[in-house]
């Protein structure tokens, strides 16, 4: 069975600080360094998702874009 294109998945194991090995493989196809920072999503009922760090600018203006909607209509 071929994967998706552009889908992956990998498996980690938590660490007993809580820690987790991003594989070498993920990190070169999303381009993330050692000392970089990551942004880390969670939804209690969707799970947890690290997006790519290009992705944080457009998170980053879609909260505050909701956030200013919300503050206006109050």
């Amino acid at each position: 069975m071929s994967k998706p294109k552009g889908k992956h998945a990998w498996t980690v194991k938590v660490g007993e600080k809580g820690q987790i090995v991003i594989p070498k493989e993920a990190r070169e196809i999303f381009g993330i360094s050692p000392g970089d920072t990551l942004i880390l999503l969670g939804d209690e009922k969707q799970g947890i998702a690290i997006p790519p760090k290009n992705m944080f600018t457009t998170f980053a203006t879609k909260i505050f874009r909701d956030t200013i909607s919300e503050a206006d209509d109050e």
